[in-house]
């Protein structure tokens, strides 16, 4: 039996490849799923009967995708090893009256999507993607993706005080793009544009859930590149390095204890409370549907579950040259240290003792360092998709992720190295 290739740094090159691929939660779980497939995984549809036979499935819905292999002659008891991450990334998003504008300028109507960096949307360059359904009832994946829109900031002679002040943007008058010119504002008028874009007859889209995105491409930055700026870093770098560990167990050949999961969410920017969110029962139905299709029975779902891990992977704050000042004195860590364990006394974290020595293990086996992450405490930290899937599905799970700046940015920025570090040490946890 073999084990998985490490991941190097063409790891890191693929990953700004899948960057470029997924500007929005629907093409990021098509491009995970073309990965799959590649690696002899098979798609499965929630309406169908599933059988219990061994291999790679994987279920879409929207924005989320379950993957998971299921090892030859394995138990209906056997526990699950998961990856847990999330597909969606703050942003501009199109309102249902999308056509607007204003003295002689065409617009389109946007609101604002999670807790962006709304500054870091200005002067942007910036296309447009999404998913459009049509009146057939089937849906179509649409992307612009070349400077199509953007949000142009006000001059600083007509506000002279923003460097003193700071920069004040109103949600709603502030952040509206510009696309054109015209005095006309006609409805139908972006939806057309983009049936055209997508080969679709006029008339034929009658729903849409669209997006803006920057049309910069990845790049690595830096004397000696060891950093790399990009989009939607938080938090498709983890979606990537699940989905490549996934694929690795599963062609390695090696003997499996655990079934192996990836489970990548919509919506966690917004409370993950959805039918592709975290605190949805995707997860959970998915789990279960796997034990019964082997034959398990509800005591075999519980102990299953009893004996199931999950990481939950996500990106962290490294520490700001910058604001020192912002993070707690003895928890700064570094790009390029390695992944970091997120803990939270007051569990906004799901770590614990226990899920820290699981982590560790993995770290250890996959001969690589990692860091830990603690809030300061008069800055009350974020949350994840780790307690959540703790207290729904009442498994373990421990918080994890790599250390990035400008988090909530249109373009934020990690180490080289830390993208294909993670995804050393997320093969080591699924195949222990």
């Amino acid at each position: 039996m073999s084990a998985p290739s490490r991941f190097d740094r063409g790891h890191t090159d693929d990953l700004m490849t899948f960057l470029s691929a997924s500007p929005t939660p629907y093409h990021a779980v098509a491009s995970a799923a073309e990965r799959l497939e590649k690696a002899g995984f098979r798609q499965v549809s929630e309406t169908d009967a599933w059988d219990g036979t061994s291999g790679g499935k994987y279920v879409l819905r929207g924005g989320a995708i379950v993957a998971w292999y299921v090892p030859e002659g394995a138990a209906a008891h056997a526990p699950f090893r998961i990856v847990g991450a999330h597909t969606d990334s703050p942003n501009l998003r199109v309102k249902p009256r999308p056509d607007t504008g204003a003295h002689g300028w065409r617009q389109v109507a946007v609101e604002i999507y999670g807790g962006p960096l709304m500054n870091s949307w200005l002067d942007r360059d910036l296309g447009l993607a999404g998913r459009l359904s049509l009146r057939d009832g089937s849906t179509r994946l649409v992307n612009v993706d070349r400077p199509l829109l953007r949000v142009p900031q006000l001059a600083i002679h007509m506000d002279r005080n923003v460097t003193a002040d700071g920069l004040k943007l109103d949600k709603q008058r502030h952040l509206q793009p510009v696309w054109g010119l015209d005095d006309t504002v006609r409805d139908g008028d972006l939806i057309a544009f983009l049936e055209d874009e997508a080969g679709l007859a006029r008339g034929e889209v009658t729903g849409w859930d669209l997006m803006t995105h920057s049309v910069e491409p990845p790049a690595y930055l830096g004397r000696d590149r060891e950093l790399v700026a990009g989009p939607r870093m938080d938090n498709l770098l983890s979606v990537h390095a699940g989905t490549a560990a996934l694929a690795a167990v599963a062609t390695s050949g090696a003997d499996l204890p655990y079934i192996p999961v990836l489970a990548a969410f919509d919506h966690e920017e917004t409370g993950s409370q959805s039918d592709t969110g975290a605190d949805g029962p995707l997860l959970g139905g998915v789990l279960e549907r796997s034990v019964f299709a082997r034959g398990g029975s509800y005591e075999d779902r519980a102990r299953a579950f009893a004996g199931t891990v999950c990481l939950s992977s996500d990106t962290g704050h490294a520490v700001h040259p910058n604001y020192a000042e912002r993070h707690d004195p003895t928890h700064h860590p570094r790009v390029n240290g390695g992944p970091i364990l997120k803990v939270n006394v007051n569990n906004r974290y799901a770590t614990d003792g226990s899920g820290r020595a699981v982590f560790a293990a993995a770290c250890e086996k996959a001969d690589i360092p990692f860091q830990t992450f603690v809030s300061n405490n008069s800055m009350p930290c974020g949350t994840t998709i780790g307690p959540i899937t703790a207290a729904r599905h009442g498994i373990s799970t421990v918080d994890i992720g790599v250390a990035i700046l400008s988090m909530h940015s249109a373009r934020e920025l990690c180490g080289t190295d830390d993208p294909h570090l993670l995804a050393n040490a997320l093969v080591a946890f699924l195949q222990p």
